[in-house]
């Protein structure tokens, strides 16, 4: 038994959408990873099983090759690539799911269609500050994923008998990969409960998690070696470590979609570390990851100095100039938030 922490009205109102509607769209946000795919192809899944067979995933642009391997991405439509097909989908649904993000400027290029589409639209997310643009707004930023979110609603549907394995194997791949493989954010017994259900539904925790995190290229596990050994650097006495990437480096290791996903994460094994930030220079602005242990907030310095946001212990942001200049604008911003570190050095020695 998990608790009810979606408000009923909010799932009476969004299980008459799913009930009523003949054409559905679920709708992530950009550079869409684990628990996006896992919570958009989860519904999706569901909703075929449910009766629906008019039911399309879309993605502003492509995803990491190794999430090809989920059932249903190979019928995730990218935006990008196919603009017009994208918007005559929305143009035509009756109901437009909104998942794992909480405002337009998130889907990027999507952005337009989505808010200009007449289907009715509902949010699921765990981010703070939802915006208001859904007819239904399904936001709980103490959730581990989106994809616990969506296990929750079907559920709370009183629909979990018709979960098929598909869908439990993608939910689990974004419970798993949103947690850090249950590093973080992940301390609370229902999550283990949740994983116990999809357990039963056949999945196997172990070959997600190989084929997710043990499965690259060599250009991929050469890229990961350089930028520890190369691109590394702490910060003695501010328990930081900080690893950056131009834009010749990652064209010199063949860098595709997702090459340096949970980069950003390596450092926080360090001992003495407990916030990590990774800057990779992308065609308009410099992509800014951040992680923490404990309880420096590095949502809050994501928000102050890179546009961004997300949760206290996993976040991200942009910086608008050259990576020379992210990397100045991080250190100065390093030097406000120190105390805070130091603190929480202190509150983690035994």
């Amino acid at each position: 038994m998990i608790t009810k922490i979606i408000a009923e009205e909010l799932i009476q109102k969004a299980k008459k959408y799913v009930e009523k509607g003949d054409k559905f769209v679920i709708v992530t946000h950009v550079s869409p990873d684990g628990d996006a795919l896992g919570a958009s192809l989860g519904l999706y899944h569901f909703l075929n099983t449910y009766g629906k067979d008019q039911v399309t995933v879309i993605v502003p642009n492509d995803f990491p090759p190794f999430y090809r391997w989920m059932p249903g991405a190979k019928d995730v439509v990218v935006y990008d690539k196919y603009q017009e097909f994208a918007d005559q989908l929305l143009r035509d649904a009756d109901v437009i799911f909104c998942l794992d993000f909480n405002e337009p400027k998130r889907v990027e290029k999507v952005a337009d269609a989505l808010l200009a589409a007449e289907g009715r639209k509902v949010m699921i997310d765990h981010h703070l500050n939802p915006a208001d643009f859904c007819r239904v707004t399904m936001s709980y930023p103490q959730m581990s994923s989106t994809s616990e979110m969506v296990f929750r609603f079907i559920c709370r549907m009183g629909m979990f008998d018709l979960l098929p394995r598909e869908s439990a194997v993608c939910i689990y791949t974004g419970m798993m990969t949103d947690t850090g493989s249950f590093t973080y954010n992940s301390n609370k017994p229902e999550i283990y409960t949740i994983i116990g259900e999809l357990i039963k539904k056949g999945i196997d925790k172990d070959e997600i998690y190989r084929k997710v995190f043990q499965v690259y290229s060599e250009s991929r596990l050469r890229l990961q070696g350089y930028v520890l050994y190369e691109k590394m650097k702490v910060y003695p006495g501010k328990h930081t470590a900080m690893m950056s990437l131009s834009a010749e480096e990652l064209e010199r290791f063949h860098y595709v979609s997702g090459d340096s996903e949970g980069f950003v994460n390596m450092p926080l094994s360090i001992e003495d570390v407990c916030f990590s930030v990774f800057l990779r220079e992308d065609k308009d602005y410099i992509k800014v990851s951040l992680r923490s242990v404990g309880d420096f907030p590095c949502n809050e310095f994501a928000s102050k100095y890179f546009h961004g946001g997300g949760h206290k212990n996993a976040s991200g942001g942009e910086f608008f100039g050259t990576l020379e200049e992210a990397i100045a604008c991080f250190e100065n911003a390093l030097e406000e938030f120190n105390p805070s570190l130091r603190k929480e050095n202190r509150e983690n020695q035994p």
